[in-house]
């Protein structure tokens, strides 16, 4: 069964449909639509602070996705973070994206640009009067159209101590069957820059991520970030990922690590980015099998008061399997 059917099979199972289509969108939905829509905002001041992308962590990610986002009260630190991936071997920008071009030749990816983003995510509650903390696990899944409509239905996982240290650094959700959020987003309601399938070309993919914010003369941070977040509402097809790894080179400031095996025991290859600030880092992890783009990782460079130096503060994995959820 492919990962597409056993998350259908979630949201059936879970009965999505128990929410009126006509309901208003309760807190969660809201905030929920605040993630994915793409505004020019401030975000409202909140009592938790959430980690995230530097272009805003959004709620979905293209195809299906691993996000991990961290919730502290301000001030608090958070223990139980994801062990840092174990890289060998070494290894150039350059021999990384012609290893991949192989690949990906080879691969049976999407054969058109998708629309539907389906993801697995994961979050720290973090109960202050108790001062307990638990990792809290969603299952989700996105349709929008060019009008921008669409649905967002989030179920939610299994929850597990964020001490048990085979579960924070494994890639495994297990489905509750309870529905957190069916939000139904009417004409409009989902905003981005980019409605129109995007082209297969090294142009296609240049305009596409200029639209979702790389600058002109690009770093290899700028790239990902844009990369990122584009892959946050399209599943894109193979030719257009070895596109996005060829931009990604061009800049010339990614860092090759070699080789590991991923959090869903995949072979990878890994690239780092720096952010400008050197504040965090990017891991960009290429599928050695199919050359596809299958996951990033942000680690913390700097101790911000709530996560020191080297902790890993969010991480998500595109192109599951079957058998990463339950």
């Amino acid at each position: 069964m492919t990962q597409n059917a056993v998350l259908e099979r979630m949201l059936t199972d879970a009965d999505p449909a128990s929410t009126p289509r006509d309901a208003s969108p309760d807190v969660r939905a809201l905030a929920t639509r605040d993630r994915i829509l793409r505004t020019t905002r401030a975000p409202k001041r909140r009592r938790a602070r959430t980690l995230g992308w530097a272009g805003g962590l959004t709620a979905v990610a293209a195809s299906a996705a691993l996000a991990f986002a961290v919730f502290a009260p301000q001030g608090a630190a958070v223990a139980g973070t994801p062990s840092p991936l174990d890289f060998s071997g070494s290894s150039t920008v350059a021999q990384i994206v012609d290893e991949a071009g192989v690949a990906l030749a080879n691969s049976t990816g999407p054969s058109i640009p998708s629309r539907t983003v389906r993801t697995a995510s994961w979050g720290f509650s973090v109960e202050v009067d108790t001062k307990t903390t638990t990792v809290v696990p969603q299952l989700s899944t996105l349709t929008w159209e060019p009008d921008g409509s669409g649905r967002m239905i989030i179920i939610a996982g299994v929850p597990y101590d964020p001490e048990d240290a085979v579960a924070s650094n494994g890639a495994e959700v297990t489905s509750s069957g309870e529905v957190v959020t069916d939000l139904i987003m009417g004409e409009g309601d989902f905003e981005t820059p980019w409605k129109t399938v995007p082209g297969e070309t090294g142009e296609d993919m240049v305009a596409m991520l200029r639209a979702f914010g790389m600058p002109e003369d690009p770093t290899a941070f700028d790239v990902e970030t844009a990369m990122t977040t584009a892959l946050d509402q399209w599943t894109l097809t193979d030719a257009q990922h070895e596109e996005l790894l060829v931009l990604l080179a061009e800049t010339g400031g990614g860092e090759a690590l070699g080789t590991t095996t991923d959090r869903l025991g995949r072979p990878v290859s890994g690239i780092r980015v720096l952010s400008p600030d050197g504040s965090v880092s990017d891991l960009i992890l290429v599928s050695r099998e199919t050359g596809r783009i299958v996951g990033i990782e942000r680690t913390v460079l700097k101790d911000d008061g709530v996560f020191s130096a080297g902790a890993i503060i969010s991480y998500r994995m595109w192109d599951l399997d079957a058998d990463t959820v339950r």
